[in-house]
């Protein structure tokens, strides 16, 4: 059982944000909150969206294309407190560069190369070189985005390689090459909500792993179905046949209550529940909470998620970091939701000064046999719109085992971005 005593000693759970996100989450509406500190932390470097030039004639739709992109140096390393197990390092440089059409009629295209490669002499060498940033070969360059898009009104469908923010499928950018999807996918808004259809056949990023690019989503593909809703309340329910995996469906919902202008409070639940396909041990049923409490330019955070598990079975959290409130940097419930019950909670705050943003955050993850800590401290500096440096100190411990494990190391990271 779970001792609550050691709930509320757990410490708090800083959000790492920019100042932006800072100015934002004064004036946002519900729909804007980031939910978990995966996501705080996938959006730290997200390259933003560009809105699409509208012509009238094939000539304009090249000569107001748009080229973006994003520069992005990167250093990560681990040390690890179980002796046979080889620290590791990295220093990558990449980016991604983006030339997108503009929309005639409805209708334009677009295509991005993703790339990192190591830094020879600031890169650990065999096996100490840590292969998240490049992959075991230190190099990955791949054209990760390239696809149609037709949008009519209120309806859009694009085809082929692009990103994707779903609950059990999203482009989770936490290193140097974020998830991308080879899918199908429409969607229609009306009065509020949105609705989302689609199929993902592959997929590709540090999730995926980058020594072979485009891994299936399921022995034939993923069908997926999603309705949002976002305005004083946020509701959200979605549907996944992962084929030869597991049936889920997911459902979350929450408000936002503003009780003055500086003081704002938001709650949020939510419920996976996964049927297993194909003898495939995915089934699981999982539920949670977060609170939020903002006041001025400072935030309190706690969440909670448990996840109901028979011998044989495990979780799936989808293709990326997953949706649970708890998801941290690394550690995600999966990780221990196998054979038994496993719980996580999380709390935190979070404090922005000008340009700057501070983090620390504790998270405690346990299942019958495993009691795994999380703590992750950082800071970023946003030079302008376009640049920032962001650093996070991530460590891991295991608190039910007297000699360290696997799960006892910690992990240094520096992020340097610029976005055009």
């Amino acid at each position: 059982m779970y001792n609550k005593s050691k709930i509320l000693s757990i410490s708090f759970l800083l959000l790492l944000t920019s100042q932006l996100l800072a100015d934002e989450a004064k004036e946002s509406k519900t729909k804007d909150r980031l939910h978990s500190p995966r996501e705080v932390i996938d959006s730290v470097a997200k390259i933003g969206q560009k809105e699409v030039s509208v012509v009238s004639n094939l000539k304009h739709m090249f000569s107001d294309a748009k080229i973006t992109g994003q520069l992005k140096t990167m250093y990560g390393n681990y040390n690890y407190k179980k002796e046979s197990i080889l620290n590791t390092y990295a220093t990558a440089i990449g980016g991604i560069i983006k030339y997108e059409l503009a929309s005639l009629n409805g209708l334009n295209a677009a295509a991005a190369v993703y790339t990192s490669h190591n830094v020879n002499f600031a890169t650990g060498k065999d096996t100490h070189q840590n292969p998240e940033l490049s992959s075991d070969k230190g190099y990955y360059t791949e054209m990760d985005e390239a696809y149609l898009n037709y949008k009519y009104n209120e309806f859009n469908f694009r085809a082929g390689r692009q990103t994707l923010d779903t609950p059990l499928a999203d482009s989770d950018d936490i290193r140097m090459i974020q998830n991308t999807f080879e899918a199908y996918i429409a969607t229609y808004n009306l009065n509020g909500f949105e609705f989302i259809a689609g199929n993902i056949q592959n997929w590709q990023g540090f999730d995926a792993g980058l020594e072979n690019p485009w891994s299936k989503t399921g022995k034939d593909g993923t069908n997926l179905a999603g309705i949002k809703y976002s305005d004083t309340l946020e509701l959200s329910a979605w549907y996944y046949n992962i084929t030869g995996k597991t049936n889920a469906f997911y459902i979350d919902g929450g408000v936002e209550y503003p009780f003055t202008k500086d003081i704002t409070l938001h709650a949020m639940a939510q419920y996976l529940n996964e049927s297993e396909l194909d003898n495939s041990s995915v089934q699981s049923s999982i539920y949670g909470a977060m609170l939020e409490i903002v006041v001025h330019s400072l935030s309190f955070n706690i969440s909670y998620d448990k996840a109901l598990q028979k011998m044989g079975k495990e979780s799936f959290s989808g293709f990326g970091g997953g949706t649970l409130f708890t998801s941290m940097d690394t550690m995600i419930l999966d990780n221990i939701a196998q054979n038994s019950n496993a719980q996580a909670i999380v709390g935190g705050f979070t404090y922005d000064y000008k340009e700057f943003g501070f983090l620390y955050a504790y998270g405690d993850f346990s299942n019958d046999t495993e009691h795994i800590t999380e703590q992750d401290i950082g800071a970023q500096y946003n030079v302008n719109d376009e640049f920032l440096v962001a650093g996070i100190y991530v460590i891991e411990n295991d608190i039910k085992h007297k000699q360290n494990t696997d799960y006892n190391w910690n992990r240094f990271q520096l992020l340097a971005n610029y976005d055009f």
